[in-house]
């Protein structure tokens, strides 16, 4: 441990970030996660995940691929 506070995630804001994640990155095959991302790459959403989360929930059209 480093001594760096971290703050937990709300489990509001974890929803909010998925559902934008699943908004921006459509599934290949709806109903079908195993198919993938039909744009992006799972690193992609990962990233995109990471920054709604340090932003509370908010993410900037701007930020968006």
């Amino acid at each position: 441990m480093t001594g760096v506070p971290v703050s937990a995630v709300t489990a509001e804001v974890a929803r909010k970030c998925g559902a934008l994640m699943t908004k921006q990155f459509p599934p290949r095959e709806p109903g079908n996660p195993a198919a993938g991302s039909a744009k992006g790459s799972g690193r992609d959403q990962q990233a995109y995940f990471d920054k709604c989360v340090a932003n509370g929930g908010k993410i900037d059209s701007n930020d968006v691929k």
